[in-house]
């Protein structure tokens, strides 16, 4: 699992736009993963849009952006296009990466208990080291304190 200050493990997943991503492929950059319930969802909506809106003002302080779910390339390539996100989805359908960021918390939904995808946000700076964790994320005003945080880097 990963911990505050040291090297995120490299790891490779699928992602939009018939490609798969690596952490390598942002060294240099900062990264913003942001794991999150399920495509096509109110919160995961308000999120994404969030991140979207501040994409210009991520990229000026060298920022990349992830967003990670359990959901198929396929079901993130609609959800991607339909929100118009600048951003690159990644699919977990094997959970290895929410494994790594320790995301996966059993959730209780109208009295049903399940194992899913906990809503939080990991900021790695550009050597692969975890500077910041969001765990238990309310959506709003979320993506602001990320961008907040990356403006006091």
């Amino acid at each position: 699992m990963v911990k505050l200050n040291e090297v995120v493990a490299a790891f490779s997943l699928p992602a939009t736009g018939d490609q798969t991503l690596s952490l390598s492929d942002f060294a240099g950059k900062n990264l913003v993963i942001y794991f999150y319930p399920k495509d096509n969802t109110p919160g995961c909506i308000k999120e994404g849009q969030a991140f979207r809106d501040l994409y210009p003002e991520l990229q000026k302080l060298n920022t990349a952006v992830l967003g990670v779910s359990r959901d198929s390339v396929r079901v993130h390539e609609g959800f991607r296009a339909k929100q118009q996100f600048p951003f690159d989805l990644l699919s977990d359908k094997e959970e290895l990466l929410c494994k790594q960021f320790d995301v996966i918390k059993l959730k209780k939904n109208y009295g049903r208990e399940y194992m899913g995808i906990e809503r939080s946000t990991f900021l790695i700076d550009g050597a692969g080291r975890l500077l910041h964790e969001w765990r238990k994320v309310k959506v709003a005003g979320h993506a602001e304190e990320v961008l907040e945080a990356l403006r006091k880097l």
